[in-house]
Parts: structure tokens; C-alpha cells; sequence
């Protein structure tokens, strides 16, 4: 009976295992393999898409690090809509160059809906058309001088839907902040990049990607509402043929979280939001998998649905675990000593190993100083740890989204300039 059992144990240990292997060859393709050249076919007129809630202590900054892009200056325009505001975002977007709209709506709160009605204005006032691509940013971001031309680049060559390369503009804050910096680099350098090179789709991540004017006309505007709207959008997307391409050499960077509890929140939210997408979509991705065999609709399932996965394997162990040990505590006690510390420390060295290769190849876009580099590698699978907890307790508490105030209002510039200091 405990020869089966233990083999049951180990299938679910390889099934753990093999559901991501995808992962593991993208990071290894990566290294050696570098993303095709394209070269700018056309010069198209890009809108750039900001959605802030009292913002104006960052979104100034964001505004003029757009307005001073290396493209002309007559084919691109930044749009603000300041959704719900109770400070001077309006008036500080204005001054700072934006075109800005705003918004007073208490029934449908979100991201989405804010989206949805800037996307009128602008169809209303210019018209869809005026512009070819929408390029979609949170109010705390900054952008390089170069990002649209790059854009570009793959946007005139046929990409319809485009995300680009994330980087944290406060990494140096802290252990938290460089956690899901480190998050966010290992999933433009090395999951998207890998996709680009095996011709599947990527996903969008919240800030950061262009869509083509017919997907906006497709859904009249913005339709999605879920608590993560990107996910939702990158599904239906995949699910409806579309391939979003990733800008390596188009670069953004995003304020991360510096306290715990709103790392948490954020997180927590997110986790939330994957199980909605799940219940929502999975069924049809599924379906899309077995009757298209289409790589992408496993590969994003695998994205949206990692909390039910483990939790479902995770469950079976125990309940086999529970019958070989026959509920006997000095036997799972045994148990955990002979084999706890191995899984720990594999589970340890597998985050690690991730975090310190981004570290690595990504070093010197990294703004932080050497020592605190290789101290939130070591520190990193310990900020991965915490989303064991958020994928049991998201299943059953309902989720509402949380203010994160964004404290760095700095300029690419003064970024650029604290990232110097930091290096002496």
C-alpha cells in the first residue's frame, strides 16, 4: 500500500513540476538567443492612455517624461482621465502638457471603466482613427526617451498588440519593492522574450502596451472589468487569435509597493483577480486548448490559474500523506524531518536561482547598488514564499482594490541621477 502511495506522491511531485518546465525553456533559450531586429516600416501616430485617482504628486512626472520622446512631436498626443479626483491631478496633468478628461463616477469604479471613457472622449472629440496605436500607462510610471520609436518598430511591422519591458524605478527601496521588481524583469527578459522567440503570445501586465486602433473599434472602447482587467484582456485576446508581441528595447519603468501590507493588498488583489479570470475564461481556453492545440491557450492557463493548480496538488498530497501515515502524528512528524527541510531548501535554491540569474543578466539596468543587488536575490524567495498564504486566503475573502499612494515623484532624469549615486 505505502509503495503505491509514495508513487502517487511522486507522480504529483512531476506533474507539479512539468506543468511549468515551459517556464524553465524559456529562461534557458533566452540566454543564448536574442530577439529578432525590425527596423520602423512607417512612423504611425500614436495616444498615449494615462487613467489616475489623485495622482498629482506623481503623474507630472509621467506626462513630461512622454512629452519628451525622440518622435515627432505632431504624431503623438498624451491623454489624462482623472477618474474620481480629489486633488489637482486635472490641473497638474494640464499643466504638465496633457490632454485630460475627467470623470465623476461612484457606481463603476476601476481601471477599466476610466479606460472605457477616455476611449470615448477621444472617439468623440478626434475620433478613433486619428490615431493608429493607444499606449496604455499608470499615473506612476516614467518612460524612456526612445520607447515610442521602438514601439514602433514592431507596431509598423503588423504587431497589433504590443507590451515592453518593465523595470522597477525604485528598486533601491527595499527588499519588498525589489521583490516584485525582480518579479517583473524575470517576466519581460526572460518569459516574454521567450515566447517572442517560440512565436507564441505574451501578456500585458497591467501598464506599459500598445493596441492597435482595431482593437479598440473591436470593443467599442475598453470591456474589461475584472479585478486584474490585463489578465482578462490577454485571454480574450489569445482566446480570440490575437498574438501580443513583447518591445524588449522599449523600456518603462513602475513604482513598486515599499510596505508589506501594501505589497499584500496589491498582490492579494491580483490573486483574487486570476481566480475571477479562471472561473470566467477557463472553461473556453480549455476548450480552444484540446480542439485548436494551440500552445498559448496552456501557456496563459498556466499564468491565470497557478493557485489552483498547487492548491489542488497540494490537497491530494496531504489526503495521501494522511492514509500512508494513517493520521499518526509522530509518523507525519518523521515524515516532515526526513523530508521538510529538503523540499525548503530546493524550494529556496528554485527562486533564488531565478531572481540571481535576473540579477545577473540585467545588471546594469538595475538602478541600485551592487551589495543591496545580491542581498534581495537572497531575499527574493522569501518575498515569493508570501503568495503560498494569499492563493489560500483569496479563495474565500472578498477582495476589494486599496489606494497604494505613490510616494517617488521623481524624474527619469533625477532617477537616472539617484541611480549614479547609489553606485559610488
Amino acid at each position: 500500500m505505502n509503495s503505491v502511495i509514495d508513487i502517487l506522491i511522486l507522480i504529483l511531485g512531476i506533474i507539479g513540476i512539468a506543468l511549468y518546465i515551459h517556464q524553465g525553456v524559456y529562461m534557458v533559450v533566452s540566454i543564448f538567443k536574442k530577439l529578432p531586429v525590425y527596423v520602423a516600416k512607417k512612423e504611425c501616430r500614436y495616444a498615449f492612455l494615462i487613467a489616475a485617482k489623485d495622482e498629482e504628486n506623481v503623474l507630472p512626472h509621467l506626462v513630461r517624461s512622454l512629452k519628451a520622446q525622440k518622435y515627432p512631436k505632431e504624431l503623438f498626443e498624451v491623454f489624462v482621465v482623472a477618474d474620481n479626483c480629489q486633488d489637482n491631478t486635472a490641473a497638474y496633468a494640464r499643466e504638465a502638457g496633457a490632454v485630460v478628461y475627467e470623470r465623476f463616477n461612484t457606481e463603476q469604479k476601476g481601471k477599466g471603466y476610466a479606460l472605457d471613457y477616455l476611449f470615448k472622449q477621444i472617439d468623440k472629440d478626434y475620433g478613433i482613427d486619428a490615431f493608429d496605436g493607444y499606449l496604455v500607462f499608470d499615473a506612476d510610471n516614467l518612460v524612456d526617451p526612445d520607447y515610442i520609436a521602438e514601439m514602433n518598430k514592431l507596431f509598423s511591422n503588423g504587431h497589433r498588440i504590443i507590451t515592453s519591458y518593465r523595470a522597477a524605478k525604485n528598486f533601491n527601496s527595499n527588499w519588498i519593492a525589489a521583490g516584485s521588481g525582480l518579479w517583473f524583469l524575470r517576466e519581460a527578459r526572460y518569459i516574454n522574450h521567450g515566447r517572442m522567440i517560440f512565436n507564441t503570445s505574451c501578456m500585458v501586465s497591467g501598464t506599459g502596451y500598445l493596441l492597435h486602433k482595431d482593437i479598440v473599434k473591436k470593443y467599442d472602447g475598453w470591456k474589461f472589468h475584472l479585478m486584474t482587467e490585463d489578465a482578462e484582456f490577454s485571454v480574450v485576446s489569445v482566446l480570440e487569435g490575437e498574438k501580443i508581441a513583447y518591445c524588449e528595447t522599449a523600456v518603462f519603468y513602475d513604482e513598486q509597493p515599499v510596505r508589506f501590507i501594501d505589497s499584500w493588498n496589491q498582490r492579494l488583489r491580483w490573486t483574487r483577480g486570476f481566480y475571477e479570470v479562471s472561473l470566467a475564461y477557463g472553461g473556453r481556453i480549455l476548450k480552444r486548448l484540446f480542439t485548436k492545440w494551440e500552445f498559448a491557450c496552456y501557456d496563459v492557463l498556466t499564468i491565470i490559474a497557478p493557485g489552483i493548480i498547487y492548491i489542488t496538488l497540494g490537497v491530494l498530497n496531504v489526503i495521501l500523506i494522511l492514509i500512508q501515515t494513517q493520521c499518526n502524528l509522530d509518523a507525519l512528524w518523521n515524515m516532515f524531518v526526513a523530508s521538510g527541510p529538503i523540499g525548503i531548501i530546493g524550494g529556496y535554491l528554485l527562486f533564488w536561482v531565478q531572481g540571481f540569474l535576473v540579477i545577473l543578466s540585467e545588471w546594469k539596468k538595475i538602478y541600485c547598488s551592487g551589495p543591496k543587488k545580491i542581498l534581495y536575490s537572497l531575499l527574493f524567495p522569501i518575498f515569493m514564499v508570501t503568495y503560498a498564504p494569499m492563493a489560500i486566503i483569496a479563495l474565500f475573502v472578498k477582495v476589494k482594490w486599496k489606494r497604494i499612494d505613490h510616494s517617488v515623484a521623481i524624474s527619469n532624469e533625477e532617477m537616472l541621477g539617484a541611480a549614479g549615486n547609489e553606485k559610488k
